[in-house]
Order: structure tokens, then C-alpha cells, then sequence
């Protein structure tokens, strides 16, 4: 698999990242270490988790693969802090009651706690990306910064990220201290991020981690007659984050991405993937999996070259 640079910095990654959102929940400790064998073997390095992925299930699962199924110096690996859990409410039968699970707390005392808590949960020493989890309006951004610049200094990260930040917040927050990756949302169907975000991380030298790229499986065709009942789709946690998705915009897309891949002889999920693989600024997107099986199929995409007016036929069909 092919490693990029990412952004100003010597740093490397694979330009496919597994992400281990989906472990402790949709995949067990059985299924994340298929996985990540599978990724390693395929030639991937850049791995990236949070202590919010299944309230910490996903990175403890992580931590007991390091070392005994994968050596740690094999991998990037990627992490947050900023985010801390609310309490669990509950009605006056015990059953839970919806409503924000985290709160923002970008403080140095809560990121350096958090950092601490995930390198103890991954038993390393050290993380290669660590990044802001969100903006915290609350926070100074120059307490932000001093804290990351510390993590640098102290050796307990390599480099310095930030996620999920709007561009003229990443560009504040680059403006003060060394930005290497920036995650956001970006797909076929979410290409908002072409607008600002990637040309603001572009410029402060700092590379774009895609997230999402197949929109949460939209794109791979499956939702096209309906919703499968073992998908994302027909999830109560899910369902309606991918149901408001599918739209008249989202057919022609996917329709488009479906008649790409039969032309080509490969997936719908192949199409999607390379397509986003190869825009500019791009230095690694996030696939995500509920069992082998579904990773083999994103892995296959790294084989797939879309012929420059493919690609451009895409690019015409998804713009808004």
C-alpha cells in the first residue's frame, strides 16, 4: 500500500487508515483482530482510535493487540482528547434517555488526562498523531496549543492534530502551533470540505484525513432497493443519520458509482474509494468495518485506478 507524507512533516502514513470506530460493538475482539491482520498484511500502518469509540472499548481492544498480534512500531497510530462523557440518564422505569453522550472539555487538565489514560489502555508510550477532539469555545485556544506543543516536547505524541474543526478554527489554531492531519467528514457525498477545509489544512501544512468515505455505506450501493435489515440503516443508534442521506442527490451519486463499477469490473465500494483516494490534499481516508469480509472489499479498492474521465464524470454528478 502506497504511504504519503503527511502534511509538513516527515510522518508517513498509509493512504487507507483503518478505523476502529466499530470495535466493541459491530465487531469483537475476534473480528478487530482479523482486521487488523488483514490491514497489516495488505501493506497499511496508519490505525486511528478514541477513548469515545464505544466509551473506550474500541481502544482497549486495540491496546490488547499491540505487541501480541502486530509489533507497535509497525504502526501509526492515531488518537483524541476533548471529549468527556456525560452520565448515563435514565426515566423512572430505568430505561435510557436519549440525549448528548460527551461534552467539550479541551482544558490541559482533561487533554492530559485523556492522553494519559490512552497511552495506559494502548501500553504504549507514546502516540505518533494526537489531536484535539473538537473546538472548545470555552478553552483558550493558546492553552490548547501549549498543551499539544507540550505532548510534542514531552515525547508522548509525535505530532500535533486537530478533528472535526471548521476551517477558520483549524486555521487559528495552526496559526499558533504545528498542525500535522486534520480529519473531516468527506466523501462523494460530502464534499463541503473541497470549499475551504482542505485548502485552509493545505496551506498551514497540515494533511487531510478523510473520514467517512463511503458516507456510511451509502455508497456502496447496498441502500438502492431498500434498506437491508443487517445494515447501518436499519440500526436504531444509526438509522436516521443514513435515512435523511438518501436522497434524490444521493441516487443519481450512488447510480453513477454503481454504473462506474460494472463498466470498470470491480465494486461500487472500490469506485467510491479510489475516487476519494486520489483528490488533492488527501493524504490517508478511514475505513471503517464490521467484519472481515467488509474490509477485504475496501482493501481490493487500493488496486483499482479510475480512468481520468470516470473520475471526472463523478466529480460532475456529486458537485452541488
Amino acid at each position: 500500500m502506497e504511504q504519503r507524507v503527511a502534511g509538513r512533516s516527515g510522518l508517513r502514513v498509509s493512504r487507507m487508515g483503518l478505523a476502529t470506530h466499530t470495535w466493541g460493538r459491530e465487531s469483537d475482539a475476534e473480528d478487530a483482530a482479523a482486521q487488523l491482520a488483514a490491514f497489516v498484511d495488505a501493506g497499511g500502518t496508519f490505525v486511528d482510535s478514541a477513548p469515545t469509540y464505544h466509551d473506550g472499548a474500541a481502544q482497549h481492544i486495540l491496546g490488547e493487540l499491540l505487541g501480541s498480534l502486530v509489533p507497535r512500531e509497525d504502526l501509526v497510530i492515531s488518537g483524541c482528547a476533548g471529549l468527556v462523557p456525560m452520565p448515563r440518564i435514565t426515566d423512572d422505569d430505568g430505561e435510557p434517555v436519549v440525549g448528548p453522550h460527551w461534552r467539550v472539555d479541551a482544558s490541559r487538565r482533561t487533554l492530559l488526562r485523556q492522553l494519559e489514560h490512552t497511552l495506559t489502555e494502548l501500553g504504549t508510550d507514546h502516540l505518533d498523531i494526537w489531536s484535539v477532539s473538537t473546538w472548545d469555545p470555552h478553552t483558550p485556544i493558546e492553552e490548547i496549543a501549549a498543551t499539544l506543543e507540550d505532548a510534542v516536547r514531552s515525547g508522548k505524541t509525535r505530532y500535533a492534530g486537530a478533528r472535526a474543526l471548521r476551517p477558520w478554527q483549524l486555521a487559528t489554531l495552526a496559526a499558533v502551533t504545528p498542525i500535522v492531519t486534520a480529519h473531516t467528514s468527506y466523501s462523494l457525498l460530502a464534499r463541503e470540505a473541497e470549499r475551504d477545509l482542505v485548502p485552509a489544512a493545505t496551506h498551514h501544512g497540515a494533511a487531510v484525513i478523510a473520514t467517512s468515505p463511503l458516507a456510511g455505506g451509502i455508497l456502496t450501493g447496498k441502500y438502492r432497493d431498500g434498506v437491508p435489515a443487517d445494515s447501518r440503516g436499519a440500526d436504531e443508534a444509526t438509522a436516521a443519520e443514513i435515512r435523511e442521506r438518501l436522497d434524490e442527490h444521493a441516487t443519481r451519486v450512488v447510480d453513477a458509482v454503481v454504473t462506474a463499477a460494472d463498466g470498470l469490473g470491480t465494486s461500487p465500494l472500490a469506485v467510491a474509494a479510489a475516487w476519494l483516494r486520489d483528490r488533492p490534499g488527501i493524504a490517508s481516508m478511514l475505513i471503517g468495518a464490521r467484519d472481515i469480509g467488509q474490509l477485504t472489499g475496501v482493501l481490493a479498492a487500493e488496486t483499482v485506478e479510475l480512468p481520468r474521465a470516470i473520475a471526472a464524470a463523478l466529480d460532475d454528478v456529486s458537485r452541488i
